[in-house]
């Protein structure tokens, strides 16, 4: 069900991607704005079209698993206006964790990191997905909404319902938007989630609400003073979706897999990120973004 839904919203994505190059293009012409290229949107679309597959297939796989959980629900939750939207409040609450564990545990940042890895900021880049995901574990963040007593084809339309709005926020082209930056993540707030300056590294995990960076302190406001630098701090110069999607893997890896007392081989794989990455070189050579 999932799937269904990203795909029927797929024309109206494609349109807005269309829409923005055409108006980056423009601007281009008085101020030399670059903020599409090319390859690096085809990256982005051979990116999402690899995810996709690979979701689709784990949600078939696992699916039984939420089902087989989902018999021992704490409550009998009704179909009803009010328990939709507590579901995806719910769902957007679990979001925020899942993305901040994805940021500070290396062996789910080597999925997320694809994510991060463009230089620009434009909404293709919320196809930029990694099929390493299932790998990684997204979908144990949404289990406990099983448990709860949210019947799985609803778990799978918050989950799609989630990411579909997120793509929106993926662009800077949409300054900042009033009331609505207090309650929901925005572009600005987004554009900061993207950006590798120091002020800004692992700030604004929020999916809809940006309310849970706001209670668990991982809030940053952008700042106009300190314009975002978007990318990953070792940068990744290919636009190879296969080099894109394992080469934090690899580093990863055979990090762990160098002669070293057992405690910093699970520190390689579950630590946080930048463990390993002190002395890495930056990763590809074919294309500069």
């Amino acid at each position: 069900m999932g799937e269904w839904i990203l795909l029927a919203m797929a024309p109206v994505f494609l349109g807005i991607v269309l829409w923005e190059a055409w108006y980056w293009r423009r601007r281009s012409a008085t101020d030399g704005n670059t903020h599409y290229s090319l390859r690096d949107t085809v990256s982005n679309a051979a990116l999402a079209l690899m995810h996709q597959a690979a979701d689709a297939l784990t949600w078939l796989a696992v699916i039984g698993v939420y089902w087989w959980l989902y018999q021992y629900r704490l409550f009998e939750i009704p179909t009803t206006w009010w328990t939709i939207a507590l579901l995806f409040v719910a769902q957007d609450f679990f979001y925020y964790f899942f993305h901040r564990a994805h940021h500070r545990v290396r062996w789910m940042w080597a999925s997320h990191v694809v994510h991060h890895s463009s230089e620009r900021l434009n909404f293709s880049t919320a196809f930029r997905q990694s099929l390493t995901y299932p790998v990684s574990g997204m979908w144990v963040f949404w289990l406990p909404l099983a448990w709860l007593g949210f019947s799985p084809p609803h778990i799978v339309a918050a989950v799609a319902i989630n990411l579909g709005f997120q793509f929106f926020v993926h662009t800077q082209a949409v300054g900042r938007l009033g009331w609505l930056e207090k309650m929901f993540n925005t572009p600005s707030h987004h554009r900061v989630h993207h950006a590798r300056n120091p002020k800004y590294v692992d700030r604004n995990y929020a999916g809809v609400l940006i309310v849970w960076d706001k209670l668990f302190g991982s809030f940053t406001e952008e700042d106009d003073a300190v314009p975002c630098e978007y990318g990953i701090v070792k940068a990744v110069r290919t636009h190879n979706p296969i080099t894109l999607t394992f080469h934090e893997w690899r580093d990863m890896l055979r990090d762990a897999a160098r002669p070293q007392p057992l405690r910093s081989r699970l520190g390689q794989l579950f630590g946080p990120p930048e463990r390993g990455h002190a002395q890495k070189p930056p990763a590809g050579s074919d294309a500069t973004p």
